[in-house]
């Protein structure tokens, strides 16, 4: 039978039933503690020695602590590993504790909540995503929840994000499967809470193959969480308003409940009211550009695809956005990249944008005052959280007072940019007038230590504190006047931390000591004593020190939730520095890459001169960058094929052609001398493939998914790139397959979509013997004596040839090999045409035509 525990054991027991799946960390002296299974857990995370408390017992209780000091390292490393973190800490002085320190809970900390500016991208939002899902008919999978309901439409997701480091706060309704899981890629969230039976009964499948992969914790929450009663009635808290129809959530019932969801489980974790989430903003996605996962990774939109940010969260060099984001502030780079992921298909929403950006190029010095303003703004949005959250050290306050005063500057550079900005920038005077009064200008990172408040702030203050300063002289006095009294040249007054102030005499002087002495401690060569008048003076430094500290503190916390009453105000000033910088960013971009505004219209042309690849051409690749021209649109140019010699340019033209377009889509100037853009719901990539070991899935597999998206899902208003299709397969199963997706882009009266398809295919050229709006571009080369020259110049024709030997000459293959080869492909070459001199691919009705049920590749089935 094992022991009975001890007071402090069972108070530790008490706080983990309450910590419930999180595990504890258990505030005790100068150290985080954990107990039982759970210090077996840390132990192992974070490689930590596992000791025991009670060693002698029959059963010893398994122990390992991290000291205080160091602590948000070590939870940051524990959430890191997908583990909740509840910090337990000592809400009572242990001076005037009884017996057991009073302790609670004071915050948990997981994925989605993490708001210590240290553990966190500045650059980049961290999601917490609620997700309420309409309940599916009774003996529906809710893991194909994109099936038909009971009413014959397709499934409904509320999805609501928040930023709890910011306060970013957002809410929609999308249709499941496809959508939801574009959604929650652009938003890459850290966890995901979802209703609990869903959970058990199981999750839908884009939802739960995230979790597999270990991009997102699923959190599983109570049914009632969700419900809309109650979710209104956390928002009408929150907010101070009647109704949530004001907010935009009318006649958005799963949204909602997505909101609420979120709004409790942020108030349960963070044990306080969260003054700086405002409103939830409502968003149709439809209003955006979808990009997937694979078109931004293909793209290199957010990372580059050889290596990095895979999981959507940095700024790896080699990127879009690490070329564009010039940004000045950490909020001006979190908008960028939001602007990034979700480009605009409104004329009506990018002109105002565009507008700004163009502003801020025509006012080069101007511009130039206004980033040096903002170099000043620290991470305004996550300190007022931090404070907020009520997690906020003086350090913080002080950084955020240095902020906001500021903004003055910010909003004069700003005026001669864009003046309706500057209007509405808040300078916050008061707030940054209270902080700057308040706090010194270098507090300590200790709320305990003292040391943070002005004189002047506080009458008692700056009495205690002259009582403190005046003991310096007081002790010199006592000690001269008590050498005199008693004869004892070498007496001295002394302090120490155990024992206090005391009078040290030597041995050989002992006998000189007066009655009034009091023995304290005896050394080795001396006596310490104390007389009623150092104890009086003792008793009063003390309790002035003691008073000082938690005066201080009192003072810092009003300080703490005075600005966090503020917190919205705070919000909505961050919100416009945001907007400035990454406009002035963009317009920075333009002007040292020499960049141009295009023209935007809702037609379906696009038309570029002299476009060129924004990230490739910054390069230091050893030659110039060849520009190139292109013409899209859906009456004669929809589809151009691209061939060409590996090396040669297809896959760089292709690329840029998107960038260009989505570069236009989020209110950048181009890479280019013109460019005319009609506005495209949606860009899809097929670019290179590797292997999905963890979902089971070949090369050729993940290609031919990709493309069953792209000819289910594309629309006439969609631009469309392909690169190499087919090349995961056999080399006629492959071109069969190209030659059908062509065709089927083509002649599908559904899609119409503009296309770029570069190929090896040289067969493929003949679509534009059958096909009206096929043309066929080639990049241009030279050769001589068997050798090939690439001049990256994308010219009206077809390459009748590969290249492919003497590509593999410049790549030094043995001359026995390359002039086998050579026979070989004459061989091959020699059975194009039919008799009647038609491509051969061109002809319906041969021999191994694919099985009907093969067709459903290319159907179109919009609900998926």
């Amino acid at each position: 039978m094992a022991p009975p525990l001890t007071p402090m054991l069972r108070q530790y027991r008490a706080m983990k039933a309450q910590a419930g799946d999180a595990l504890l960390l258990f505030h005790l002296g100068d150290f985080y503690e954990c107990f039982f299974e759970d210090a077996v857990t840390v132990a192992r995370a974070l490689d930590l020695t596992l000791t025991a408390r009670n060693k002698s017992a029959e059963e010893p209780v398994p122990m390992c602590g991290v000291p205080v000091r160091a602590a948000d390292g070590y939870i940051a490393r524990l959430v890191e590993r997908g583990f909740k973190v509840a910090v337990c800490e000592q809400v009572q002085d242990p001076a005037e504790a009884a017996g057991l320190v009073d302790r609670a809970i004071t915050r948990i900390v997981t994925p989605g909540v993490v708001t210590d500016p240290a553990n966190l991208d500045a650059r980049a939002n961290n999601y917490l995503v609620a997700l309420c899902l309409q309940s599916p008919r009774p003996g529906h999978d809710a893991r194909r929840v994109a099936g038909p309901l009971a009413d014959g439409g397709a499934a409904a997701v509320g999805l609501a994000a928040l930023d709890a480091s910011t306060g970013e706060f957002v809410a929609c309704e999308v249709a499941a499967g496809r959508d939801l899981a574009d959604e929650l890629s652009r938003l890459a969230p850290r966890e995901i809470l979802v209703p609990a039976p869903l959970a058990a009964s199981g999750l839908p499948d884009e939802v739960a193959q995230g979790a597999a992969e270990g991009r997102w914790r699923i959190e599983p929450r109570a049914a009632e969480s969700f419900a809309v009663p109650g979710a209104v009635a956390r928002l009408e808290a929150l907010l101070g308003v009647s109704g949530v129809e004001g907010l935009g959530l009318g006649g958005r019932p799963l949204a909602t409940g997505a909101c609420g969801a979120l709004l409790a489980y942020v108030e349960e974790t963070q044990r306080v009211a969260p003054r700086h989430i405002g409103a939830p903003r409502p968003y149709a996605p439809g209003g955006t550009m979808a990009l997937d996962e694979a078109t931004r990774r293909s793209l290199e939109v957010l990372a580059p695809a050889s290596g990095g940010d895979q999981g959507g969260r940095g700024r790896g060099a080699g990127s879009l956005l690490a070329l564009l984001d010039l940004s000045v502030t950490a909020m001006g780079g979190r908008r960028i990249r939001r602007w990034l992921t979700y480009p605009l298909t409104r004329l009506a929403d990018l002109a105002p944008r565009q507008a700004l950006v163009a502003a801020a190029v025509a006012a080069g010095p101007a511009r130039a005052r206004l980033r040096s303003a903002l170099d000043r703004v620290a991470d305004v949005e996550r300190l007022t959280a931090k404070a907020a959250l009520r997690q906020a050290n003086a350090r913080d306050l002080a950084a955020l007072g240095r902020s906001l005063a500021a903004l003055p500057a910010v909003a004069d550079a700003a005026s001669a940019i864009a003046p309706e900005l500057a209007a509405r920038l808040d300078p916050l005077d008061d707030v940054a007038a209270r902080l700057a009064a308040t706090l010194v200008e270098d507090p300590p990172a200790g709320l305990k230590e003292g040391g943070m408040i002005r004189p002047g702030v506080h009458a008692e203050l700056d009495e205690l504190r002259s009582l403190r300063e005046e003991g310096t002289g007081f002790i010199a006095k006592l000690e001269a006047r008590e050498r005199q009294r008693t004869g004892i040249a070498s007496l001295k007054v002394g302090y120490n931390r155990v024992f206090g102030y005391y009078i040290e005499v030597t041995r050989p002087n002992l006998h000189l000591v007066p009655d009034d002495y009091e023995r304290r401690q005896t050394l080795t060569q001396a006596e310490r004593f104390v007389t009623p008048e150092l104890k009086a003076y003792e008793e009063k430094v003390l309790s002035a020190e003691a008073r000082i500290l938690d005066l201080e503190y009192e003072l810092f916390t009003e300080l703490r939730d005075a600005v966090a009453a503020e917190a919205r105000r705070i919000a909505a000033a961050a919100d416009v520095v945001a907007e400035l910088d990454a406009a002035a960013a963009f317009a920075e971009a333009a002007a040292r890459y020499d960049y141009v505004r295009p023209e935007l219209t809702e037609g379906t042309e696009i038309v570029i001169e002299e476009g060129r690849h924004p990230v490739i051409e910054r390069m230091p690749l050893g030659e110039r960058f060849v520009p190139n021209d292109v013409r899209l649109d859906t009456s004669a140019n929809q589809i151009l094929v691209v061939t060409g010699p590996n090396m040669a340019g297809k896959s760089t033209y292709l690329r840029q052609v998107a960038l260009i377009v989505l570069m236009a889509q989020v209110g950048a100037f181009v890479p280019a001398r013109s460019a005319r853009i009609g506005l495209v719901d949606r860009i899809f990539s097929r670019i290179g493939a590797a292997d999905d070991l963890s979902r089971g899935r070949s090369t050729f597999m993940v290609e031919m998914s990709e493309t069953a998206a792209i000819l289910r899902s594309a629309t006439p208003r969609s631009l469309v790139i392909l690169d190499e299709l087919g090349r995961g397969t056999s080399t006629y199963d492959g071109l069969s397959l190209a030659w059908a997706v062509a065709e089927h882009l083509h002649d599908d009266p559904g899609l119409g979509c503009k296309t770029l398809f570069a190929t090896h295919y040289h067969e493929l050229t003949d679509l534009a013997r059958t096909k009206p709006r096929v043309v066929n571009l080639t990049v241009a080369v030279t050769e001589s004596d068997g050798r090939i020259v690439f001049l990256r110049k994308i010219v009206p024709g077809a390459a009748s040839r590969s290249y492919g030997i003497q590509v593999a000459r410049l790549a030094g293959v043995p001359e026995p090999v390359l002039a086998r080869a050579q026979e070989v492909l004459a061989n091959l070459e020699g059975d194009e045409f039919t008799e009647s001199g038609q491509p051969r691919f061109a002809r319906r009705g041969a021999r191994r035509q694919a099985p009907a049920p093969q067709l459903a590749l290319f159907g179109r089935d919009r609900a998926s």
